[in-house]
């Protein structure tokens, strides 16, 4: 699976060290739930942690995928990516 970056997601990868193996395994694993503004949420719940604790062995700082998250917009583009340090509110 192919993800298109915005060039503001990428500034914030690269900030944030978040590599684009994490963002991958993000968004194989991850839930999407819907964002203000039109778009989606994409995150990790409680059930898809112990997961990437096996899929991401060679991924340095594997305890920090398990916190990603980002943000997408209606047609599938990341504007921005993070890590959580709160929950993450449904609507």
């Amino acid at each position: 699976m192919s993800v298109s970056l915005s060039a503001h997601a990428r500034m914030r990868m690269q900030q944030r060290g978040i590599s684009p193996a994490a963002l991958q395994i993000l968004f194989e694993l991850g839930e999407a739930c819907p964002a203000p503004g039109g778009g989606e949420v994409v995150y990790l719940d409680r059930a898809d942690r112990g997961e990437v604790g096996r899929r991401a062995r060679c991924i340095r700082g594997r305890d920090r995928v398990k916190r990603l998250y980002a943000v997408t917009d209606g047609h599938g583009t990341v504007i921005t990516v993070g890590h959580r340090y709160r929950r993450i509110a449904r609507i």
